[in-house]
């Protein structure tokens, strides 16, 4: 290699960037032993800033397009260094490259419930989770805040940053969104707008631009959300006398569909217990009065009809009779099917002719 040769690799003719991923948000030309040619090109392409950097302040900051570096586009630098007009000299600077593209899919969620206040439920533990999109819009500050001297800042370097963030502003705003929780599902773009909104000036301090904010759900812990399951189903319930009925009707095809006689008079039992409950209930009671209980005199009593003396009472009914229902006092039972009260030794309802 020549001496001609070596001392012109010390300068540099054109500096440009192209990235090779899609995370890089911060690259450093490397500059180490070398000088920029007064004169030289600057390509910044488009998605790109870049930013020149004398003795650790930032100086002219480049858009795209093709720059052809002199006195008169490096105002800054050329003030930091005390240029003369006509200087046509090398010089040094360290010169960053920004990538300014839209960095999509960013994922956000609470790795544990956050605690927020709800009118209906009080204290409500929650799950969320969606996405958010960002990019580097003030160089300036992204590199004196965030990127710094490094040779190449990722995206990985400053996502858990954002992330916690995001999870540090929903809590202050779903109190200020004053929204049920049962009333979240059909306001989350509200409520994305809500938390963006605080985001916005928080990442704007950082050199970035939050570009959009997505919540796409938001949850109970699984034990929470069984008993508002619970809650609901009850609710959409509503009349438990009504709806017992409705599910004994619907289990009488099946019981129907039972082989043998046994099979339909089991299952009607089961079913039908709760709605015959209140009349057994009632028929034991009443079944049960103590003589006397009714409205007119008994004949011989005192004060009443013509007798002189009581009447003796009639015989006491047979115990165990045929047709008619038992005397009180009697041993008895109730129907499993009509709740009818029968003696207890009887295999059959007279009532309903269904077996005991």
């Amino acid at each position: 290699m020549s001496l001609k040769d070596f001392i012109k690799k010390q300068f540099i003719d054109v500096i440009h960037w192209t990235e090779t991923d899609q995370d890089t948000l911060a690259y450093r030309y490397p500059m180490q032993d070398m000088e920029i040619q007064n004169g030289g090109q600057l390509t910044v392409r488009e998605s790109q800033m870049a930013a020149f950097v004398n003795e650790g302040k930032v100086a002219d900051i480049f858009g795209p397009g093709l720059y052809t570096l002199n006195t008169n586009t490096l105002p800054i630098l050329t003030y930091l260094k005390n240029w003369d007009k006509l200087f046509q000299s090398p010089f040094k600077s360290d010169v960053y490259f920004f990538s300014t593209r839209i960095k999509t899919d960013q994922r956000w969620g609470t790795a544990t419930p956050i605690t927020i206040r709800d009118k209906d439920f009080g204290a409500v533990r929650l799950r969320g989770y969606g996405i958010y999109s960002w990019h580097v819009s003030d160089p300036k500050a992204f590199h004196t805040k965030v990127s710094g001297t490094r040779e190449i800042y990722k995206v990985a370097d400053i996502e858990g940053q954002l992330r916690n963030t995001i999870i540090g502003r929903m809590s202050g705003a779903f109190a200020e969104s004053g929204v049920p929780f049962l009333d979240m599902a059909a306001n989350q773009g509200a409520l994305g707008d809500k938390i963006a909104e605080g985001l916005k000036p928080i990442m704007a301090e950082l050199g970035l631009m939050l570009d959009s904010f997505v919540v796409e759900n938001l949850s109970l812990p699984e034990e929470l959300q069984k008993l508002l399951d619970t809650r609901v189903g009850m609710n959409m319930i509503g009349d438990m006398g009504r709806y017992t009925q409705y599910q004994v009707a619907n289990s009488l095809p099946i019981a129907a569909a039972n082989e043998g006689g046994g099979g339909v008079a089991g299952i009607g039992v089961g079913l039908g217990a709760g709605l015959t409950m209140g009349q057994v209930f009632a028929n034991a009671i009443t079944q049960q009065q103590p003589p006397g209980g009714g409205g007119g005199s008994a004949p011989g009593a005192p004060g009443g009809g013509t007798g002189g003396g009581p009447t003796p009472a009639g015989p006491a009914p047979a115990a165990g009779g045929g047709g008619g229902a038992p005397a009180a006092g009697a041993e008895t039972k109730f129907c499993v099917n009509c709740g009818k009260g029968i003696p207890k030794a009887a295999k059959f309802c007279p009532e309903c002719g269904t077996a005991q």
